[in-house]
């Protein structure tokens, strides 16, 4: 009896959870200009994307943005945890580097713009880069040491006993095992950073270059939701899955 209740519990979960996203998927290939009633299935929709400047601005921002943070975050998320496993900290130095994923966004925003005001540094693509920098860190630093923890330190030894410099031993021998982490946190970093919101809109200059994706979508949504948005929104949903897919297998492996 336990049993069916909990599986019917678990269908009612799955079905608040992803029939809203169904049901935009769906809307997203409707041939009315209304959002709500179905007249058709036609691509029409993401045809007009492609022809959508402002959307293909604002994609190219997020991916370069996204790129750039990726690439920072998860070089200094690698040695941090590289750092952290070497000396054991403690619960309070544990505590801080993990704060950034637990902070809510509103508020790291704000204080990110508090810091650019105080130095007054120009706001621009390049303050948007620092403020996902700032967050993703701490993911990156996370997901790697879980690869840490299942490390066997005695080929380090190993290696450096057989005269390898502690370059070499990184390169040929800690990187190799770690690198399934390390993919796992970048591609983690660039789905969070893609898909950021808050902190984008208040770290963001007036440039072009700053607007990213889903600025672009909610100054879309602001008159309302059309079928243009929700073909936006399916092919975003395909690429975050595809990618918090990938993320998981690497993650299988880590653990393995």
């Amino acid at each position: 009896m336990i049993r069916r209740w909990l599986g019917a519990h678990l269908v009612l979960v799955y079905v608040f959870l992803y029939v809203p996203i169904l049901v935009l998927v769906g809307l997203s290939f409707n041939k009315a200009g209304l959002p709500t009633v179905w007249t058709g299935f036609s691509f029409e929709w993401y045809g007009k994307l492609l022809a959508n400047e402002k959307i293909l601005s604002a994609v190219g921002n997020s991916l370069f943005i996204a790129a750039v943070a990726t690439i920072i975050s998860t070089v200094i998320g690698t040695l941090l945890a590289m750092g952290l496993e070497e000396r054991r900290p403690r619960i309070v130095t544990e505590a801080l580097i993990s704060a950034p994923m637990i902070i809510p966004d509103i508020v790291m925003a704000i204080s990110l713009l508090s810091f650019y005001s105080l130095i007054k540094l120009t706001l621009g693509a390049h303050s948007v880069i620092l403020s996902h920098t700032a967050f993703m860190i701490s993911f990156v630093c996370v997901v790697v040491r879980t690869r840490f923890k299942h490390f066997d330190r005695s080929i380090i030894e190993a290696s450096i006993d057989l005269g390898a410099s502690e370059i070499t031993t990184f390169r040929r021998v800690t990187l190799p095992v770690i690198a399934p982490g390390v993919i796992a946190a970048a591609l983690l970093g660039f789905t969070l950073s893609f898909d950021e919101f808050i902190i984008s809109y208040f770290t963001a200059g007036p440039s072009a270059s700053s607007i990213t994706f889903p600025m672009q979508i909610y100054a879309m949504i602001r008159f309302g939701v059309t079928p243009d948005v929700n073909a936006v929104a399916t092919i975003v949903l395909l690429v975050s899955f595809f990618l918090i897919f990938l993320s998981q297998r690497l993650n299988r492996e880590v653990a393995a």
